[in-house]
């Protein structure tokens, strides 16, 4: 079974039933609405859709939410500008002071714009397809050389290569997204632009009672977030690197070991690790990708992340399904070998993340056809993804909907939703039903049990079970 999670990205080229649906059979395992693109109607469509298939499929897809963030955009434009390498810009938050006729003004949606540059620093523009360098400062904006030329269109990203915003962690947007996410029962939101772990903590607390079943996945995505991405993981529940951003605002040339200690740092404490944009980026315009592109995932699989996100390949790209399909292909070649590079759990004092370590070990020694483990929050099942078992399957087993949903975008687990008993044998027994039925597993199979009936308890055993039909008078 893959281990990797594949993300898609809804857009205008992926949002429809018929989309999604071939999506899925493709090998997505996850959809992300973006919301500096999606309004409310189209994610609500989205998520409409995403739940009709849920009540179809084997397994339920998860949703999530990526909020704008702190981020800086040009403002809107009635036509585009063709910005000339060697020419001059003038780029202000308020341009109506500007009367210089022969450069162009473009409007900032920052109101510390001019105070926040100083002339000789860089602007990056529509994710560094244009660059700028300011050459004077006054008091109405300031005045930039064009470094890389291009044409300009309205609402595109600006990016300061190491300059702190002034800008709040959780925008008056991104709180309606929140709320909006909230209502409509989605796993995850991608918290981007995360600078420390005190962002991470202004959206927990404003997500309230619903951080039961909301995860946080920061987005690292600069350099702030960088230099402080120990605390941001531990503060939530998974980091992406979000490449897009971070090779704009870091140095691109460092962009491949940055990605590995990022991994690296996640895994090693626990967190669930997403690598996020440009994957397989030409297929937007072409039917196959680069050779690179290619190793890229690849090496992705190796560094032992839980899920690979498509971009711009699902969203508008050209060839959504066959992207999705290429990424999966990827991954099962990719995952046949036992990789040297795969990021590890560090050493851990709790008592049943050992267990779990053992849990695994046990499952490959006696070649296991899978780790079952009973859980209500996905807890214990969160453990067992730590320790990365290089190919057996963890099966989750939970009574909760919104655990089962939200376990589908941890590497190597499979979850079902099953009605628990007082007895914990007749909870067992419910399970191996459905790996008989529903996955198909062999009789007499053998099968790794973590006794882990409540994840309130302590987890005090672990037995090798074969996997037997039990008789209905048993229960």
């Amino acid at each position: 079974m893959r281990r990797t999670k594949i993300i898609s990205t809804i857009g205008p080229a992926s949002n429809s039933w018929d989309t999604i649906e071939r999506m899925y059979k493709a090998g997505m395992n996850a959809v992300r609405l973006n919301m500096s693109h999606a309004t409310h109607d189209d994610a609500e469509r989205t998520i409409r859709w995403v739940g009709t298939l849920n009540r179809k499929v084997k397994y339920p897809v998860p949703v999530i939410l990526d909020t704008c963030g702190p981020e800086i955009r040009t403002g809107a434009l009635d036509n585009p500008i063709e910005l000339k390498s060697g020419n001059r810009v003038f780029l202000s938050s308020r341009c109506k002071g500007y009367k210089e006729k022969q450069v162009p003004a473009i409007e900032v949606n920052y109101q510390d714009f001019e105070r926040t540059l100083g002339e000789g620093e860089s602007i990056r523009v529509d994710n560094g397809l244009i660059n700028l360098k300011v050459i004077e400062k006054s008091k109405h904006g300031l005045l930039c050389n064009i470094v890389d030329g291009g044409l300009l269109k309205g609402r595109r990203h600006v990016n300061l290569p190491g300059v702190h915003l002034n800008l709040p962690a959780i925008s008056a947007k991104d709180r309606e997204d929140i709320v909006f996410a909230q209502k409509h029962d989605v796993s995850y939101i991608a918290q981007s632009f995360v600078r420390n772990g005190e962002d991470v903590e202004t959206m927990r607390e404003l997500l309230g009672e619903s951080r039961r079943w909301v995860r946080i996945i920061a987005k690292i995505e600069n350099h702030e977030g960088v230099a402080n991405a120990g605390e941001i993981a531990d503060k939530s529940n998974g980091v992406m690197v979000a490449r897009g951003d971070l090779g704009i605002e870091t140095d691109i040339a460092a962009l491949p070991g940055l990605q590995r200690r990022l991994v690296e740092q996640t895994i090693s404490l626990g967190r669930r690790c997403i690598v996020a944009t440009h994957l397989l980026e030409s297929m937007v315009e072409q039917p196959i990708p680069t050779r690179a592109e290619v190793v890229d995932v690849a090496n992705a699989i190796h560094q032992g992340v839980d899920a690979v996100m498509l971009s711009a390949e699902t969203s508008i790209g050209n060839y959504p399904i066959r992207s999705v399909e290429l990424t999966r292909r990827i991954i099962e070649e990719q995952e046949k070998f036992r990789s040297r590079m795969i990021a590890k759990l560090r050493p851990s004092d709790s008592h049943r993340q050992h267990l779990a370590w053992s849990a695994s070990e046990l499952a490959e020694r006696v070649n296991a056809a899978g780790i079952v483990v009973i859980t209500r929050s996905g807890y214990s099942a969160d453990l067992l993804t730590n320790c990365t078992p290089p190919y057996v399957p963890i099966f989750a087993f939970t009574n909760e909907s919104h655990t089962r949903r939200r376990l589908m975008l941890n590497r190597s687990v499979y979850a079902y939703r099953i009605s628990f008993s007082r007895r914990p044998e007749i909870t067992l027994r419910r399970a191996f039903d459905v790996l008989l039925q529903r996955e198909q597993l062999e009789e007499n199979a053998s099968l790794i049990v973590i006794s882990a009936f409540s994840d309130e308890s302590v987890i005090d055993s672990i037995t090798i079970r074969q996997l037997t039909r039990v008789p209905d008078e048993a229960s």
